[in-house]
């Protein structure tokens, strides 16, 4: 196991915590480069990062990870932040794709005095799980809701626009839905609305619609 953090107390209170449960703690470094190189050199069953270290304390721990698992595919890592930092977690999860595999964990510290949940989610991402801590979920679901074009759209909405993209005019769309072609003109018109496409004559608000759908 490798441990980087560029707190003395916390790494070597760590060190103590993961050797008094039975781990072995090949490396214990403070920086983003010492970390990739212990990785590299030690093939550890799991790593344990902090996001933030020198020299500018930001996301240096992260990208020290990433760079670790692009090094050594699939090594399982779990990082540690002091807040919750969703772009981080993103950055994250990115490298579970394609050869990089699960083994990722991303928890806050205050986690870490919850011993058993700490080593319970250290020993899920050793395994290759993937373990998220429960306030990083919450703002990841909130921020996909924000994110979404279509997010605002009613299920009927989402209907019709998917109907759009098949080329079918109102007319047709309100015999698929079994609806008044009124119905669906005012669909329409919430769709154009919520997609924040006003009446524009050099542009084709339909087209523009359909294309919201396909990219989301």
């Amino acid at each position: 196991m490798v441990i980087a953090d560029d707190a003395v107390l916390l790494r070597e209170g760590l060190v103590r915590l993961l050797t008094e449960s039975g781990h072995q703690v090949v490396a214990a470094v403070g920086d983003g480069d010492a970390l990739v190189e212990a990785v590299v050199t030690h093939r550890p069953d799991v790593s344990v990062v902090d996001v933030r270290m020198p020299p500018t304390h930001t996301d240096e721990g992260l990208r020290a990870a990433v760079e670790a698992r692009r090094l050594v595919p699939r090594t399982p890592v779990l990082v540690l932040s002091q807040y919750v930092e969703v772009s981080y977690a993103d950055d994250l999860l990115a490298t579970t794709g394609g050869a990089g595999g699960g083994g990722i964990g991303y928890l806050l510290k205050d986690r870490v005095v919850a011993i058993d949940e700490f080593l319970d989610a250290l020993a899920r991402v050793a395994a290759g799980g993937t373990v998220l801590d429960p306030e990083v979920v919450g703002q990841l679901l909130v921020r996909r809701r924000r994110d979404d074009p279509l997010a605002e759209l009613t299920p009927r909405e989402r209907e019709v626009l998917a109907l759009m993209a098949e080329g079918r005019s109102n007319t047709a769309i309100a015999r698929a839905l079994v609806v008044s072609d009124g119905a669906v003109e005012k669909h329409v018109r919430n769709i154009f609305t919520k997609l924040n496409l006003p009446p524009d004559s050099d542009q084709h608000r339909r087209v523009l619609a359909v294309l919201t759908h396909l990219r989301a």
